[in-house]
């Protein structure tokens, strides 16, 4: 029998609609509509698209039905912390704000004088960076106050689900993200939200992934000549759907890497740790597909990468990323180093200068060529890695053995060789749509037709051709020395 699926996944930089087809015990995938997704500026303020995202999504329905009319479900993954406020009618209150948008700046200083960093990770357990939506939220509260009379507040994969079925719920794993949720019991934290002066009845249920939530409403059945197709809440944040389609070996100890703008190095565990040497290291305790908690920390991946190529291409100079790694692979290794989640890279006007800059600020010297620059980044990227598996190992008392790594990152060939010699374990590098993937391994479970998290992992190894990147040795010497100097940068 064959099983179809439609996956949305909508990333910060583009989405897609993928139908997933599981016949013979294996998976095979079939991209319907792609399309562009970015922040709209207005007033000086970052905001997303949601009314466009919602006729995208239907065009990629429209699409789907017109290949594989016998859909057995949808489900939407998208990045995590943004929300959308509706009023009692259904309609957003304003655009969703963008995660970068400097509305947050100084936003968690503020937060902690009602409730102390170490407090709100004790609670929540999660990475402290401004843009979560615990800060967002302050700061929308102290902006426009209207906007929580009579609202109720949906994760973007929630409000678009809610579009097209109509019912009002958070998953489990995209509600995490937001820093608002008790680690342990994985449903509001009521002292969080009192301390703040977030009120709880915006907030809806919690449910969890691999979960059918409604049907597609009749409006919409009747705009597309549809039928009721079921709508699932699967791993709702992209993460979490990522993670689940990793390939993850039963004879060794893994972690994982989710590698796209953000990469997301972690470990799959049954419970949070809310130590604070987790809270130092800026480890996040995030929530996983069947409920297992991604222990794992945030860095600004590809992000330093597009940026540089989107300021090259908006001057002129068309450049494709694998040109990009050409230039870098002609350079000399290791001479300049950055720490890729410095304040300076979150949202730069022209990421080349922020690199430039802060490689004199930090007493390294001046680079004079885009070789160099992008081989900074390369080796920085991967510094980061070792640094943080080596962190993670020691917290969770583990060796790991091999790094999985998945999603459009693992295209690049260079970084995985890199990140192999320098953290010196073996590198399994795909399937490179693991988010859709996990995607459609949640809606698999949530009609049955897989038994579970381990049976959609042993599908993924069927369907999909990994690469396997050993380190060399001969490096290991050279990355051991830069790891010295990168765990001293700002």
């Amino acid at each position: 029998m064959t099983h179809t699926y439609l996956a949305f996944d909508l990333g910060a930089s583009s989405g897609r609609a993928i139908i997933g087809k599981i016949t013979d015990g294996k998976l095979h995938l079939d991209e319907v509509h792609r399309f562009v997704n970015g922040s709209v500026e207005g007033d000086g303020t970052l905001y997303w698209d949601f009314p466009a995202l919602c006729e995208e999504i239907k065009t990629g329905l429209r699409k789907a039905l017109a290949i594989a009319p016998e859909i057995s479900s949808i489900a939407i993954d998208t990045w995590g912390v943004d929300y959308v406020l509706f009023n009692q009618a259904g309609e957003a209150v304003r655009l969703p704000y963008h995660y970068r948008d400097s509305r947050t700046d100084g936003v968690p200083e503020e937060v902690f004088s009602l409730i102390t960093e170490e407090e709100l990770y004790g609670e929540a357990g999660i990475q402290l960076m401004q843009l979560n939506t615990v800060y967002q939220l302050y700061a929308h509260k102290q902006a426009h106050p209207e906007d929580f009379t009579g609202s109720t507040l949906l994760f973007m994969p929630d409000a678009l689900t809610y579009m097209l079925c109509g019912v009002e719920s958070c998953e489990y794993s995209i509600a995490s993200t937001s820093n608002m949720l008790n680690a342990v019991t994985g449903k509001w934290s009521e002292k969080i939200l009192t301390k703040l002066g977030i009120p709880q009845d915006i907030l809806p249920e919690i449910v969890d992934s691999c979960t059918q939530a409604g049907t597609l409403t009749p409006e919409i059945q009747q705009e597309l000549g549809c039928s009721a197709i079921p709508v699932v809440k699967v791993g709702a944040h992209d993460t979490a759907s990522a993670v689940a389609a990793v390939p993850a070996p039963n004879d060794r100890a893994w972690a994982y890497l989710s590698c796209g703008t953000w990469a997301l190095l972690g470990a799959e565990t049954d419970k949070p740790l809310l130590v604070d040497a987790a809270r130092k290291a800026s480890f996040t305790n995030e929530g996983g597909v069947g409920g297992k908690i991604r222990f794992l920390s945030n860095i600004m991946g590809s992000w330093l990468f597009q940026e540089i190529r989107r300021n090259w291409n908006a001057a002129g100079r068309n450049i494709s990323f694998m040109e990009m790694e050409k230039l870098a692979q002609a350079a000399k290794p290791l001479q300049f180093i950055v720490n890729p989640n410095h304040s300076s890279f979150l949202a730069p006007d022209d990421m080349k200068n922020a690199v430039i800059a802060y490689c004199r600020e930090t007493g390294q010297g001046e680079i004079t060529d885009d070789g160099t620059l992008l081989r900074s980044v390369y080796d920085s990227l991967v510094l980061c890695f070792r640094m943080k598996l080596e962190q993670m190992q020691q917290l969770v008392e583990e060796c790991y053995q091999c790094l999985n790594i998945v999603g459009g990152g693992t295209k690049d060939r260079m970084l995985m060789q890199l990140s192999a010699d320098c953290l010196g374990i073996p590198v399994v590098a795909g399937p490179v749509e693991a988010t859709a993937i996990g995607n459609i391994i949640g809606q698999a479970i949530a009609e049955g037709s897989l038994a579970g998290l381990e049976a959609g992992r042993e599908l993924v190894k069927t369907s999909f051709e990994l690469d396997e990147y050993m380190p060399d040795p001969e490096y290991k010497t050279a990355w051991d020395a830069a790891l010295e100097k990168f765990i001293t940068l700002p």
